[in-house]
C-alpha cells in the first residue's frame, strides 16, 4: 500500500491575491502532496465543496496541491479518480471525505492511494440520482416562487426583497435552535410564523401606503431593491458573517438503489408536497383563494364586484412570507448552512421559475421551479461545470420563452 505524504506549502501571506489557477487567496486552506510508490503524482484533480462554495485545482509536478476556502467550516474534499494513474484508486469507501479545521486556519489531509479497480456508476444511475436531487431542489424552490408569483399576480410587484424573506425563515430557525437550543419543530413553527409577520409588516408598513400614493411599478421595484439591501445587512448584523448549521444538518444518506437521500431530504420533499397541495386547495376551493385569482386576472373588475382588494393582498403577503420562510429552512438543509446572504443566491432562480411558468401564476411558478431544479442538477452530468450549473436554468428559460413568450401557463395579455 502506498500513500500520499502531505507537506505544507509557503504561507498564504507570501502568495498573490489570486493563484495561477484562479483561486482567491484567503487565510484558510487545505494543502498537501500526493505521492504513489514514493513518487509525486502530477495533474491529479482535487476539489473542495461545501457551504455554498466550490473550487478545484490540480497537483503540480511535485504532487503539491492547495485549496483556499472562505471560512473555517466543514467541507467535502474529493479526488477525481479519473485523473489518477491506471490501476490506482483512493482507498476507503470513496474518494470523498469530510474535512474540517482545528485550531489553525490550515489543514493537512492524509489521502491514501492503493492499487485497485475503480467502481463506476452508470450514466443511467447517475441521471436517476440527479433527477431526484432536482425534484428535491425544485420543490423547495417552488415554495418561494409560488409566494412571489402570488405577490406579482395581485400587485404586479417584482419583489427583489423576496430572497431576504427566504433568508429570514432560515435565520429565525437558526436563532431558535442553534442559538437558543429549542427543539427543531418549534424552530420551524417560529420561522413560519415570523415569515408571515414579516410579510404582514412589509405590506402594512410600506407597500400599502405606497400603493395608495399611486407609485408606479418601476418605482415600487426600485424600493424593493433598497429594501432587499437593508434587510440583508440587518440579518448580517443579527448573525454575523459565518455560515451556521441547523440541528441535524448533513445526516448520513440512505441508499435506495442508485439514489442517496437523507431522512431530512425525504421529510423536506414530503413537507413541500403537502404545503403545495394546501396552497392549491386554498387557491381553488376557498373564497379568499378565488378572490386572489380574480384580482390576479383583473384587479379593477374584482374591486368593482365587491372584493376587498387590500384585505386579499394582505393575506397574500402573509402567505407568501410563510412560504418563503419554509423554503428558507429547507434551503438551509439542502445547501447545507445558514448565511446572511443565502436568499440572494435563490432570487434569480425564483424570478426564472416565475417567468418560465407564466407571470402571476402560482401553479406555473411551481412547474417552472421543477424545471429549474432539474436543469440545475442534471446539467453537471452533461458536462456543465458546477460553477455554471445555475446558468443552465437561464438557458432553459430562454429556450422555452422563444417558443412560448408568455410562459407555460401565462396569458398573452400579461406581456404588455
Amino acid at each position: 500500500m502506498a500513500f500520499s505524504s502531505l507537506a505544507l506549502l509557503p504561507p498564504a501571506s507570501a502568495l498573490a491575491d489570486e493563484t495561477d489557477d484562479g483561486q482567491e487567496v484567503t487565510d484558510f486552506y487545505f494543502a498537501g502532496v500526493i505521492t504513489f510508490d514514493d513518487e509525486p503524482v502530477a495533474d491529479v484533480t482535487v476539489a473542495i465543496e461545501g457551504n455554498g462554495f466550490g473550487a478545484d485545482t490540480v497537483t503540480d509536478a511535485d504532487g503539491r496541491w492547495r485549496l483556499y476556502v472562505p471560512e473555517k467550516e466543514t467541507y467535502t474534499l474529493t479526488v477525481d479518480e479519473d485523473t489518477l494513474p491506471d490501476g490506482v484508486i483512493v482507498e476507503g469507501d470513496s474518494a470523498s471525505q469530510e474535512v474540517e479545521f482545528e485550531l489553525t486556519g490550515t489543514k493537512i489531509v492524509n489521502l491514501f492511494l492503493g492499487e485497485g479497480v475503480r467502481e463506476t456508476t452508470s450514466f443511467l444511475d447517475q441521471l436517476l440520482s440527479r433527477i431526484v436531487g432536482g425534484l428535491n431542489f425544485g420543490l423547495l424552490l417552488g415554495l418561494a416562487a409560488m409566494g412571489a408569483a402570488l405577490i406579482y399576480g395581485t400587485t404586479r410587484l417584482s419583489n427583489f426583497a423576496h430572497g431576504e424573506m427566504v433568508t429570514w425563515g432560515a435565520v429565525i430557525a437558526l436563532l431558535c435552535t442553534t442559538f437558543w437550543h429549542l427543539p427543531m419543530w418549534l424552530g420551524i413553527i417560529a420561522a413560519i410564523v415570523a415569515g408571515g409577520l414579516l410579510g404582514l409588516a412589509m405590506d402594512a408598513g410600506l407597500w400599502r401606503p405606497l400603493r395608495r400614493r399611486g407609485l408606479g411599478i418601476v418605482q415600487l421595484m426600485i424600493v424593493s431593491i433598497g429594501l432587499s439591501l437593508a434587510l440583508r445587512y440587518v440579518m448580517q448584523y443579527m448573525i454575523g458573517g459565518p455560515t451556521y448549521q441547523l440541528q441535524g444538518a448533513s445526516p448520513a444518506p440512505i441508499k435506495l438503489g442508485p439514489i442517496s437521500l437523507s431522512y431530512i431530504d425525504m421529510i423536506g420533499m414530503g413537507t413541500s408536497i403537502v404545503i403545495i397541495l394546501g396552497v392549491a386547495y386554498f387557491l381553488t376551493r376557498t373564497r379568499i383563494g378565488k378572490a386572489t385569482r380574480a384580482i390576479s386576472d383583473n384587479p379593477q373588475l374584482a374591486a368593482a364586484s365587491g372584493i376587498d382588494v387590500d384585505r386579499v393582498v394582505r393575506i397574500v403577503w402573509i402567505l407568501s412570507g410563510s412560504l418563503a420562510a419554509m423554503s428558507g429552512v429547507l434551503w438551509a438543509y439542502f445547501r447545507p448552512g445558514v448565511k446572511w446572504d443565502m436568499g440572494m443566491q435563490m432570487l434569480l432562480l425564483i424570478f426564472c421559475a416565475i417567468t418560465l411558468g407564466g407571470l402571476g401564476s402560482a401553479i406555473g411558478a411551481l412547474i417552472g421551479s421543477i424545471i429549474v431544479g432539474l436543469a440545475v442538477e442534471v446539467s453537471t452530468l452533461l458536462g456543465v461545470p458546477s460553477d455554471l450549473k445555475y446558468a443552465s436554468a437561464l438557458v432553459a428559460l430562454i429556450v422555452i420563452l422563444l417558443v412560448r413568450p408568455q410562459g407555460l401557463l401565462g396569458h398573452k395579455e400579461r406581456l404588455g
